[in-house]
């Protein structure tokens, strides 16, 4: 009898499932393993390297990110695809070391430290079905064996392949005949706004799946990103492996001395294991501590990901599960770095530990209501107590773990309101959010803005904002005296309402007024803007928030990436000379929005590009339509091809911004 293959009769919902559950699993295992890796390199010449070697390494690093980066992105689209079947994302795993039979036996799956057979492991891993590509040594299975059974099954069953570029080709076939089954709308039945999209997380394969050809798009992404082919695919992570190796082996034969990596142990546990084969037990006390802590902040992660998924857009709890969520990955870094840094312990004195990537028993979503959000605010706060303990050694990438998980405990503090029902697909509404106001005081500074009272206003600059527009000085030059020594704004030598049109011309905000007169302050405007000026910042208009606070009505937003005030623009792209255009074309996306107002949030992303969430035009410097959106992410580290918007550049260069 034929060996089974799902493909080959029909395949049933349950099995479609089985088989992207699997494949989440797959990208998920992937992406800890490289993160590992890139953990273990080193990142100073204090710790054995020489400057050129340091640059190599660091770009290897840069790279080995990315790569990690963009593993996280195929998991967003199998989850998306999940989610279209009717189904709930995967979001768990098996811990390290994978037991034999949870992928075929070719798929070998731990944690390593950086060296040379690591990286031909994810080489062999990343390699096309084609390519003669040996394993790393000490990568071999554990024993050899076939998951295929014979003849078809209720029970659904795993696939054997011998790469992961084949594993998608039988899941796209699978669910071509799943649709031509029970057409395309019965297929995919499930509700659209439980995916993740581009208006919500910064991730090439976060995009909705709403037809079979959007579900093919993704798989055929994963393809072509993961493998690629052999003479042309050099963005592709067999190539960029492929290179790291030809660098790497030539900085060995200049110096075999070379070690660009601390010894991490290879697959760490942090209790004794039962079977202890193949696993490194952590027993030194401060790396337990650290690694404890990381794995606690991953395991969180993981909830979060789990509740953004049962919570449709645009509950504010989705947006705020994610960006706690990718804030929890942004502290785990550090932690990881500083855990491959420590000893083991004395029963493996050659070894460093290392973080294991503990995963939960159970990472489903929790209900969504108050109830998680209570769970959420509780174990943030205990992860950041625990950070500010672990903190006392002095060591700066703990100090830099505690520091975001105390805001991040903050953000969720603030950010989850228990008094607000559970979620509702039928009614969804963003909070509404008043500017904060600045309490006057004549002729003073407050917080470095200068509040100088007059008759009918109170005038009120803040300078750190200021970009030197010079409306102002041009517009009302009586007002606003510049080059002056001593009190240089005097706000009744013009009519009241002049000067208020004149404030409203300020693009960056750093001057804003409050009527004295019983009339109106300013409001925000009736359509949310952001134009692209040339070689220069972002100017927003709108009810602003920043990072949460609101920031406003006006905001000039640098997007040079050279800043010394981010996210605010300080006139550095005169500095460096910077160039983008301020008329980008117009865009596929200018349909009108049913809302041109509300609130606007701005959250720049570490390390990353500009999050904007709310209803919003973006136009070029002189007005015309660049797109509308009711979420996008925003170049600001200068280096994107495809400006105003981000398309991932800023990971490539190394960009680094809070």
């Amino acid at each position: 009898m034929a060996s089974y293959n799902p493909i080959d009769v029909t395949p049933s919902r349950e099995q479609a499932l089985h088989a992207l559950y699997e494949a989440a699993e797959l990208e998920h295992c992937l992406m800890c393993t490289y993160l590992y890796a890139a953990f273990s390199l080193k990142a100073s010449v204090e710790e054995g390297l020489t400057a050129e070697q340091l640059d190599a390494v660091t770009r290897w690093r840069r790279t080995i990110l990315q790569i990690a980066t963009e593993e996280m992105g195929h998991l967003a689209s199998v989850w998306n695809i999940t989610v279209a079947l009717g189904g709930a994302p995967r979001i768990g795993r098996s811990n390290f070391p994978l037991d034999p039979g949870y992928l075929p036996a070719g798929v070998v799956v731990k944690l390593a430290p950086f060296n040379a057979a690591t990286l031909q492991h994810f080489i062999y891993l990343e390699r096309p079905a084609d390519s003669t590509e040996p394993d790393g040594a000490g990568f071999a299975p554990e024993r050899v064996f076939v998951r295929g059974v014979d003849g078809p099954r209720l029970t659904p069953m795993g696939l054997d392949y011998d790469t992961v570029g084949v594993f998608y080709q039988k899941l796209s076939e699978g669910l071509c005949k799943l649709v031509e089954a029970h057409g395309e709308a019965a297929a995919l039945c499930g509700d659209p706004a439980l995916q993740l999209s581009g208006a919500d997380v910064s991730l090439p394969g976060a995009k909705r799946v709403i037809c079979l050809k959007t579900a093919l798009i993704a798989f055929n992404a994963i393809i072509t990103q993961g493998e690629g082919a052999q003479q042309n695919s050099e963005d592709s992570h067999y190539q960029k492996f492929a290179r790291i190796r030809a660098e790497y082996q030539a900085l060995l034969a200049a110096d075999p001395s070379f070690v660009p990596a601390f010894p991490a142990a290879t697959n760490p546990v942090l209790r004794r294991p039962p079977r202890p084969e193949g696993r490194v037990w952590i027993e030194d006390a401060h790396a337990i501590a650290t690694v404890d802590l990381a794995n606690s902040a991953y395991g969180l992660m993981q909830r979060l990901l789990a509740y953004s998924y049962a919570v449709p857009t645009p509950d504010p709890d989705k947006m705020l599960a994610l960006d706690l969520s990718i804030g929890l990955m942004h502290a785990l870094a550090p932690l990881a770095e500083r855990a491959a840094r420590l000893p083991a312990g004395p029963s493996n004195p050659a070894c460093h530990a290392g973080v294991s990537f503990i995963t939960l028993r159970d990472a489903s979503a929790l209900p969504p209501g108050p109830g998680a959000r209570r769970f959420f605010r509780e174990r943030m706060q205990q992860l950041a107590g625990a950070a500010a303990r672990l903190n006392e050694a002095g060591d700066a990438r703990t100090a830099a773990a505690a520091s975001l998980l105390s805001r991040l405990a903050q953000d969720a503090m603030q950010g989850f309101d228990l008094s607000r029902p559970a979620p509702s697909a039928a009614s969804q509404a963003l909070p509404e959010v008043t500017p904060a106001t600045q309490t006057a005081s004549p002729a003073s500074e407050h917080d470095g803005i200068e509040q100088v009272e007059g008759e009918k206003l109170t005038l009120l600059f803040e300078s750190k904002r200021c970009i030197h527009a010079r409306f102002c000085v041009t517009g009302a030059p009586t007002v606003f005296l510049a080059n002056v020594q001593g009190p240089w704004i005097h706000p009744d030598t013009m009519d009241a309402e002049r000067l208020v049109d004149i404030a409203h011309a300020c693009p960056s905000g750093a001057i804003r007024y409050k009527r004295r007169d019983g009339r109106p302050d300013e409001a925000a405007p009736p359509v949310n803007l952001a134009a692209t000026r040339e070689a220069g910042p972002y100017a927003f208009r709108g009810d602003l928030h920043l990072n949460g606070a609101p920031a406003g009505y006006r905001a000039t937003l640098c997007r040079c990436g050279a800043s010394k005030n981010k996210p605010f623009c300080d006139g550095s792209h005169h500095d460096v000379h910077f160039t983008a255009t301020g008329e980008p074309p117009t865009g596929t996306s200018t349909d009108a929005l049913p809302v041109r107002d509300g609130p606007l949030h701005v959250e720049p992303q570490a390390n990353g590009p500009l999050k904007v969430r709310g209803n919003l035009e973006i136009t070029s410097g002189t007005g015309r339509m660049v797109a509308r959106t009711t979420g996008t992410f925003l170049c600001r580290c200068g280096a994107s091809q495809n400006k105003p918007f981000c398309d991932g550049s800023h990971a490539r260069i190394g960009f680094v911004a809070q």
